[in-house]
């Protein structure tokens, strides 16, 4: 399983041309967002 998605990253990165630093913002930005989703839906009601 790990494997298979250590493939996938590389071929999204390759199709890109993104490096793994730019992955690595696009996860952190992606976990504020759906953060912040989720405190403006559930907590915030």
């Amino acid at each position: 399983m790990i494997a298979m998605h250590k493939r996938q990253i590389e071929w999204f990165k390759s199709k890109l041309g993104i490096s793994d630093y730019t992955v690595a913002w696009i996860g952190f930005l992606k976990g504020i967002v759906f953060g912040l989703l989720i405190y403006h839906f559930l907590i915030n009601s």
